[in-house]
């Protein structure tokens, strides 16, 4: 056995059942072993922020990692976007990355890289495997620290030499340790800053933003009045009818700083306490009043939705959450805006769907109007790096094959990713990407008048614009093997939603308005 076939031996007896790959010359030993393996299932991205991206959509909807197979530094340094959002989300990966044998690396051929550089920026775990007869070991490490707890990802090197030579053994899979328990005292903290008589807000993030961890705050904020929040950009948090229904904390920090104010105490609960995304001119860095005492409830890693459940014991022993009931958007007619395909989408969302948000400037209405829609599971772009709501769709529809997949895709970022397009048609997953297509990177245009105080010019436009020539996303999708559609209209959106929604595999709907 040589060291690729160890390698796809462990990763497969520890659960991993998907590699997300776009392979080159030092990784053909791995490919070969997946024809000669059973269990694992290749799936072919065509630029490696697919690759990464479709790993991180597929972490978030099983809570176990799949693997990526990505070609030496340069290929990782194409998917470190990605996996920024994914280390981000905390979630687990496994990363293969193949390099040069380990004697051809003196004489720096032309794709010598410091891989261990590169990928120390996004892992939380990283190894070199230096003899075949290590990497079933260094395999089953890498699953075991991507599990975490908290989940992150493990990047293991592989050198050409080391896949291709014999005497690989098969790793002893570890069982992955559970989430450590929450300290009795930090539960009284909590509960004695709630009843305290001065306002509270608890904080969700990770975990807590999960049924069980949304019945416990919302018990909370029942019995004692506390605010709940959850985090602006969740990993995942589950929502629709019959569960809790929470605000997110708002992305800009001056309506952050608004949405906290009179609280005078915090409660983290699998989160770190709020930041701004950017420093503006004159605006703090973090909404939290000044005088409001934070307290940690519990961090990522530790048993957050326990933790939730045992406090809403304490001060809501016989208090029954709040749930949202269903609420149906009205019809829409005429030229489509924001709101319309935000109460279109609504509408129109399939029971137990998963959307992927990177809807950017559209993303509030789009979360606001769908709060009483069927129960669905909500993805954001935790790490704040466009390109990921094409490829996330992908890992989730991998992941869930009888769940639809609503990816909410804002025209600039689909372009940094839009071969993602064709591993949805290759795959034949039930993914109905939106595209909402305003001819321009909006958020942008916000940003510089917030920054600078002032509407860009002449220049400034040019820079901000994807017009002159416009952008024909039908085409491109079609191009890529995806049934594509345009609306103009309310009327003729919601005819492409009723369809897409009904008629299994991919499907793009360019929702143009301005």
């Amino acid at each position: 056995m040589n060291g690729a076939r160890s390698l796809v031996r462990t990763l497969v007896d520890a659960g991993v059942e998907v590699c997300f790959a776009n392979p080159g010359t030092s990784e053909m030993h791995f490919v070969s072993a997946l024809d000669e393996i059973a269990g694992m299932r290749g799936v072919l991205g065509l630029f490696e922020g697919v690759v990464t991206g479709a790993a991180d959509g597929y972490a978030r909807m099983t809570d176990r990692p799949a693997a990526t197979l990505l070609h030496c530094g340069p290929g990782l340094a194409n998917g470190l976007a990605n996996l920024h959002n994914a280390s981000r989300a905390g979630v687990p990966i496994v990363n293969v990355v193949g390099d040069h044998a380990i004697y051809h690396k003196r004489l720096d051929a032309p794709l010598e890289t410091d891989i261990d550089a590169l990928a120390g920026t996004v892992s939380g775990w990283v190894r070199r495997s230096y003899r075949p007869q290590d990497v079933g070991a260094d395999a089953a490490d890498a699953v075991a620290a991507a599990q975490g707890p908290p989940g992150q990802i493990a990047t293991l090197i592989l050198p050409a030499n080391v896949s291709w030579e014999d005497g690989g053994v098969p790793g002893s899979v570890r069982t992955p340790r559970p989430a450590a328990r929450v300290p009795d005292a930090q539960v009284a903290a909590a509960a004695a800053a709630l009843t305290s008589g001065e306002p509270a807000v608890l904080m969700l993030g990770g975990m807590a933003q999960r049924e069980r961890g949304l019945r416990a705050a919302s018990r909370i904020a029942v019995a004692t009045g506390a605010q709940v929040s959850t985090q602006t950009h969740p990993a995942r948090l589950q929502r629709g009818v019959g569960l809790p229904a929470f605000d997110r904390l708002p992305y800009f920090v001056e309506d952050a700083v608004a949405h906290l104010a009179d609280n005078r105490h915090m409660i983290l609960a699998g989160t770190a306490a709020p930041v701004a995304f950017f420093a503006y001119p004159d605006l703090p860095g973090s909404p939290t009043p000044q005088n409001c005492a934070v307290h940690e409830l519990g961090a990522p890693g530790q048993d957050i939705v326990e933790a939730l459940e045992h406090l809403a014991d304490r001060v809501a022993p016989d208090t029954a959450p709040l749930l949202q009931a269903p609420t149906t958007p009205g019809p829409r007619a005429g030229a489509l805006t924001t709101g319309a395909i935000a109460e279109l989408v609504a509408a129109h969302l399939p029971e137990d769907a998963i959307v992927v948000d990177e809807a950017i400037t559209a993303g509030v209405a789009l979360a606001a109007a769908s709060v009483g829609a069927p129960r669905h599971d909500w993805l954001c772009v935790t790490g704040g790096a466009i390109g990921y709501g094409l490829p996330t769709a992908v890992g989730a529809a991998v992941a869930c094959p009888g769940r639809p997949v609503i990816n909410l895709q804002a025209d600039g970022s689909a372009l940094y990713t839009i071969q993602a397009l064709w591993t949805q048609a290759r795959e034949n997953l039930d993914v109905t990407t939106v595209l909402l297509n305003n001819h321009s990177y909006a958020i942008l245009e916000v940003e510089m008048n917030r920054v600078l105080a002032r509407s860009p010019g002449d220049k400034s436009r040019d820079l901000l614009s994807l017009t002159d020539p416009d952008i024909d996303f039908v085409k491109i999708a079609n191009g890529l093997g995806i049934a594509a559609t345009r609306a103009t209209t309310a009327e003729e959106l919601a005819g492409a939603l009723r369809f897409a929604t009904a008629e299994p595999g991919p499907h793009l709907i360019e929702a143009a308005y301005s």
